[in-house]
């Protein structure tokens, strides 16, 4: 009886802010945070990570805490919960050196080329969906890009029309094609 009304003493006076009950509970119970936390096999920086996460929650619930003699339950159940988190980051993380072994460099190359070329084929079958005067537009400002009055020349149509006709043939574009890009 007399151990648990201490805790709920040093309790109180860590909570009030004496360094000295804090320095107290540390050194009774940072024994028992580490056994629980070494039982999850974290490497010593993981482990000492958690180790100062759980003192860090009770510095933020220290105040909070209904029942100061159930502490030591309450710094098991958080050391366990803090190992499983970085249990889990670590099976979420993949350190950098193993993408490198797994990524060889021209894969991708590989793939962005693929991409391309797939991207090409899907531009060029929406182009021959177009009426006959946009495909020409478009045909001619994929093959290179020419001036309008150099554009207007080649294709036969007026200069004022190559606009109007070429933002028609880019909606018309976009409207075939943006749906297979989501």
């Amino acid at each position: 009886m007399e151990e648990t009304s201490d805790v709920s003493r040093l309790v109180r006076d860590s909570a009030s802010g004496s360094a000295e009950a804090w320095s107290e509970l540390v050194r009774r119970y940072a024994p028992l945070v580490m056994s629980v936390i070494r039982s999850y096999r974290l490497s010593p920086a993981d482990a000492q990570d958690v180790s100062q996460t759980v003192w860090l929650r009770l510095v933020e619930h220290l105040s909070g805490l209904r029942e100061p003699e159930a502490l030591p339950g309450w710094l098991s159940t958080t050391a366990r919960r803090e190992a499983l988190a970085v249990l889990r980051g670590q099976q979420r993380a993949i350190p950098s050196e193993d993408v490198a072994d797994r990524v060889a460099p021209d894969d991708t190359d590989v793939a962005s080329a693929l991409m391309d070329d797939e991207l090409r084929r899907a531009l060029d079958e929406a182009v021959e969906t177009l009426p006959p005067s946009q495909r020409l537009i478009v045909r001619a400002l994929l093959r290179e890009p020419a001036s309008y009055d150099a554009l207007s020349e080649e294709l036969g149509i007026p200069r004022g029309s190559l606009g109007p006709l070429r933002g028609r043939a880019v909606r018309a574009l976009r409207a075939q094609l943006e749906p297979s890009l989501r």
